[in-house]
Order: structure tokens, then C-alpha cells, then sequence
């Protein structure tokens, strides 16, 4: 009696230990990579689409993984749902072996299973379904085990298990359910910042990215947010920059799934949905079996703003028979949208351009100029403009494009003084002509006698491309 009691108090304490350990851990380091594998989901409740979908091997672990991911995107109940399948892959796994073993062996190799598994759970790309479909082949062991001791019910666990194999398929996934994984932190810093984003949570995102990771998408995320807050102009340089790379990512089959779907963030912003939605659907189509609640939501938006009703609808339809998205899809049908949807809608609207050209996926200047020429107030798009100038170090389109009646900014003056020196104009009057200030006049000045200290300028910046 006193062993029964002390096994059960030790497979208790442990449990506790590796609940503890994983909810912490997915709550605290690394919230966003489950909240990511959400967005990549889509649960729609409705029978027709739950037949066709699930049917075939291993439908009950697709169905059971894909129910699970939409709670993913709740910062507490998302961490829960993980620490409770992997604390209990390890507590099976432990009375398996209590069948054979001590206690003390047992608790070993079912804390490798755990870490095992945990493990598996950090990748960026990992299925939930894999951790269900091997905590429920776990579970058929152990109950064929128990069934098995009587010669009676041993058919009766041969039959479980078959009919496991068939519900469950595979626990195992050569791109996505990997074998093994680890924790990669800066792809969650990444993750985090283009979680934030798509909530246009901007002073979040500003936060997140108070450090330098030296990526483009975590550049491309800080710059943007600024942008929409006015303060590109002021910031930029305070992070790494790489020419265009930072302020603009391309679509393409040489970069990844995420990279693709970020792509479009800034054009969306930026008022142009033709860019926007061409990110969107190779992020959707390269995205784990072609769904994913974050690109379906944001054709839903696309397609509102351009007016593109019919496919508006079907977006809208499909997400209204979700858990997260269905107050928001039905508010955005056309007979219940309130007041606040209505002047979402026409914000939206009028920063589209007035012509919708395809251009190439390089050529960005006349993309932002599309754009200023219908909405000259889309101040997001003239500090773009002035950026890709700046970076190409085009000193005249430059000219042209600044105003100081319009926008101002640090930066922005920086590069007017390098552009009066170029052209053998630069002194205290034509300074003053272009508004730039006494204070940049005179942080130029202590920049010639040390460099060093001014790496935050687009001075510093000049000198590294052009040197």
C-alpha cells in the first residue's frame, strides 16, 4: 500500500512539474508561435465542409488537431490545451511502462517521451494534430495492454488498434510533423512582430522591436510601424537598413511562406489591395493544406475595400461559421454592417489608387506615386516614397517628392543636407529655403568630427552604400 501510494504521489508531483514547465514556457517565450499556427488554420462548423474535409486515414486526428488550433490564438487557453497533451503523452507513457518497470525507470523514459514531444511542439510549421495522434496511439497501447493481460479480449485489442491506425493515420509528418525540433527565439521575435501587425497593433509592434534582430521582416515590421504612426521620418535609421529590403518584401518561390504573406501587410496598409492580394493568395496557397483563418480573413477585407462584393461574400460566409471571426464576418455583411463598419470601409476606399495596374514587383515608385496622386493625404505612402528615395540615395526624385509644408522628419533632412552639398548649394540660406532645422544644421556639424557617435542618421547610412 505504502509503494501504491508513493508511485501515484510521484507520478503526481511529476505531471505537475511538466504541466507547470510547458504552460509557462508557451505562455511566457514563445506565445506567438501558437498563436501563428491559428492564423495557418481554419475550423468552419458546418457538416458539409467537416465530411469532405476529414474523410479518408486519419480523420479523427485532422479533425480533433484542427478543433484544437482555432483556441491557439487566446494567450492563456492556447498554453493550457499544449501543456495538458503533453503532460499527458508523459503520464501514459508512464503507466505503459509501469506495466514492465519500476517507478523510477518508468518516469525516465516517460520524460523522454515528454521532452520529445515538447520538442516537436516548438517548430514553426508543427501540426497539432501529431501531438493528438500520438497521445491517442499511446492511449490504444495502453488500453490493448490492459485488455491484452485477458486471452479473452486480446482480438478485442487487436481490433482497437486497427481502428486507431485508421482514425489517426500518421503521427509523424516529413515537413510538418517533424521528428525532432527546438525552440528557434528569433523566428518567435518575427512571429511576434507580424502577430501584432496583423491586429494593427502598432505600438506593440514598436515595443516588440525596440531591438535590432538585423532580418528585413524585422526591419519591414518596425519601419512600418512607424509609418503608421507618422514617424518613419524620425526612426528609420535607428534600425538596420538594407536598401529597399527592409521596406518592402518581394513575393516569390525563393523565399519563404511567411515572407510571401508579409508581403502584402505594407500594401495593405498603404491603400494598394492589387499587391496586397497577390501576397495573400501565395501565402494561402503555400500555407499547410491550403487554409489559414489569417489570409481568408484578409481577402474577406481585401475584397470589400475593392468593392468586389460577390467574392467579398464568400469570404465573409465561410469565416461567419467560425469561432474567432464570426462576430466580425457577419458585421460585415452588407445588411448588418453598423456605423463603425461604414467608416472603416470609406477610410479604406479612399486611399485606393484611381488606377488598378499591375506593376512589376521591383517597381515601387510608381506604385506609391499611383497612390498619393488619388490621396495626396496618405501620409504612410508619401513617407514610403520619400524611404525608397532615401535608400536608392536618388537625391533628385528626392527633391521632388519632399515637401516640409506636408511631412517632416529627422531623416528626412539629413538627406536634404547631403543633397545642397551634392549640388554646391548648402548654406544657412537654402537650408532655411528647404526647412531644415538649426538643430540638424548643427548635428551635422559635430557629424563630420565624429561619425562614430551618429550610426542613428541617414548621414552614417550614405557613407556604408556609398563608400
Amino acid at each position: 500500500m505504502k509503494n501504491k501510494i508513493s508511485d501515484r504521489h510521484i507520478g503526481t508531483i511529476a505531471a505537475c512539474i511538466a504541466f507547470l514547465m510547458s504552460f509557462v514556457f508557451f505562455l511566457v517565450a514563445y506565445p506567438y508561435h501558437l498563436m501563428r499556427r491559428e492564423q495557418l488554420n481554419l475550423f468552419i462548423y458546418d457538416w458539409n465542409y467537416i465530411c469532405e474535409t476529414y474523410k479518408g486515414v486519419g480523420f479523427f486526428s485532422r479533425l480533433i488537431g484542427d478543433f484544437i488550433d482555432q483556441f491557439l490564438y487566446f494567450p492563456v487557453i492556447g498554453p493550457v490545451i499544449v501543456a495538458l497533451i503533453l503532460t499527458a503523452i508523459g503520464a501514459v507513457v508512464y503507466r505503459i511502462c509501469r506495466n514492465w518497470l519500476g517507478k523510477w525507470s518508468s518516469l525516465g523514459i516517460a520524460a523522454v517521451f515528454f521532452s520529445w514531444s515538447f520538442m516537436r511542439e516548438t517548430e514553426n510549421l508543427y501540426l497539432t494534430q501529431y501531438s493528438f495522434a500520438t497521445l491517442a496511439y499511446l492511449s490504444i497501447i495502453l488500453a490493448a495492454v490492459k485488455l491484452g493481460r485477458n486471452w479473452r479480449t486480446a482480438a478485442g485489442a487487436v481490433v482497437l488498434v486497427v481502428v486507431g491506425v485508421l482514425a489517426l493515420g500518421s503521427p509523424y509528418h516529413k515537413q510538418y510533423g517533424k521528428l525532432w525540433g527546438k525552440p528557434e527565439m528569433l523566428n518567435e521575435r518575427i512571429i511576434a512582430l507580424d502577430v501584432e501587425a496583423s491586429r494593427e497593433n502598432w505600438t506593440k509592434v514598436r515595443k516588440l522591436s525596440e531591438t535590432d534582430y538585423y532580418t528585413h521582416e524585422a526591419s519591414y515590421y518596425y519601419n512600418l510601424s512607424l509609418a503608421m504612426d507618422g514617424r518613419l521620418g524620425d526612426g528609420m535609421f535607428y534600425h538596420s537598413q538594407d536598401m529597399l529590403y527592409g521596406v518592402f518584401l518581394w513575393v516569390s518561390d525563393q523565399v519563404s511562406q511567411f515572407t510571401d504573406g508579409a508581403a502584402g501587410e505594407v500594401w495593405y496598409q498603404l491603400g494598394d489591395m492589387t499587391l496586397a492580394e497577390q501576397s495573400t493568395v501565395v501565402a494561402l496557397q503555400a500555407s499547410p493544406k491550403h487554409t489559414g483563418a489569417r489570409f481568408i480573413s484578409r481577402l474577406a477585407q481585401i475584397t470589400l475595400v475593392s468593392g468586389e462584393d460577390n467574392a467579398a461574400q464568400k469570404y465573409l460566409r465561410m469565416l461567419s461559421k467560425t469561432l474567432k471571426y464570426r462576430k466580425w464576418a457577419l458585421g460585415m455583411l452588407p445588411e448588418n454592417r453598423d456605423e463603425k463598419a461604414e467608416e472603416w470601409l470609406s477610410s479604406k476606399r479612399a486611399m485606393l489608387p484611381e488606377k488598378d495596374i499591375v506593376y512589376g514587383t521591383s517597381d515601387f515608385r510608381p506604385v506609391l506615386r499611383g497612390l498619393l496622386d488619388a490621396n495626396p493625404d496618405n501620409g504612410p505612402a508619401r513617407e514610403y516614397l520619400l524611404c525608397c528615395d532615401m535608400l536608392f540615395v536618388d537625391f533628385g526624385a528626392f527633391a521632388d517628392d519632399y515637401s516640409e509644408r506636408i511631412i517632416s522628419g529627422r531623416h528626412y533632412e539629413e538627406a536634404l543636407c547631403i543633397y545642397l552639398i551634392l549640388k554646391g548649394q548648402f548654406d544657412e540660406d537654402s537650408a532655411g529655403d528647404f526647412g531644415i532645422s538649426t538643430e540638424t544644421l548643427n548635428r551635422l556639424q559635430r557629424f563630420y568630427k565624429a561619425p562614430e557617435a551618429y550610426k542613428n542618421t541617414y548621414w552614417n547610412y550614405y557613407m556604408e552604400v556609398t563608400e
